[in-house]
């Protein structure tokens, strides 16, 4: 395919052809930072770079405009412009979708991730069949808040237990014991806390109290 649209005069390129290919994308991300509110470059590469095109629509969707000036072989250029100083608000997910069958058995721990790579927060939407749990264990040394978005459960503290139904906001302070156990209906509930390493849940057949 042939050139399609003349890029303006004096915008700079940025050919990552030469590039290690861990390189090429922190080069460019850092290349967009930099830019003026409706400043723009032209971005060299050998092929389409759909992925990258992914990585800013999920850090930059709305903020930004991608333009295919050529796509020929080992020749495609795009001109990137940034529309906005930062990234706009937008809609993530609708959680009704994912909130409909929660006895599914084959579906469990992280069903969605918030994916924005500079950010503060992290946020997840957990899936716990019925009967399953996640087991007893000391929180992290952070604050979290749980929405619970459909089925029901209990959630297990070192002094008692809470109750779980849709629409309950539960506060976990950092470092406090707990323990997610879901009912007959299974358990789904969104997660906030101040970015930090991934956690990894373990998740088990809840025991019948004794």
């Amino acid at each position: 395919m042939s050139s399609q649209t003349a890029s303006d005069p004096g915008v700079q390129e940025l050919d990552v052809r030469g590039m290690r290919k861990p390189d090429k994308h922190p080069t460019i991300f850092a290349t967009y930072a930099a830019l003026p509110v409706g400043g723009s470059f032209v971005l060299v590469n050998d092929h389409d770079p759909q992925h990258l095109h992914e990585e800013f629509e999920t850090d930059h969707a709305g903020s930004y405009r991608w333009e295919y000036l050529n796509r020929e072989m080992r020749d495609w250029r795009i001109q990137i412009t940034k529309l906005a100083g930062t990234p706009q608000p937008r809609v993530l997910i609708d959680t009704t979708t994912i909130t409909g069958d929660t006895t599914a058995a084959d579906v469990t721990g992280a069903v969605w991730k918030l994916q924005a790579r500079e950010r503060d927060l992290d946020a997840n939407v957990i899936a716990l069949p019925p009967g399953q749990s996640i087991d007893a264990h000391t929180g992290p040394d952070l604050d979290v808040l749980i929405h619970v978005l459909a089925g029901s459960g209990r959630l297990a503290t070192e002094l008692g237990t809470v109750e779980l139904t849709p629409g309950i906001l539960l506060w976990l302070p950092r470092r406090s014991r707990r323990q997610f156990t879901a009912g007959v209906e299974g358990l789904r509930y969104l997660t906030v806390h101040q970015r930090r390493q991934a956690l990894l849940l373990d998740t088990s057949r809840a025991r019948t109290p004794r």
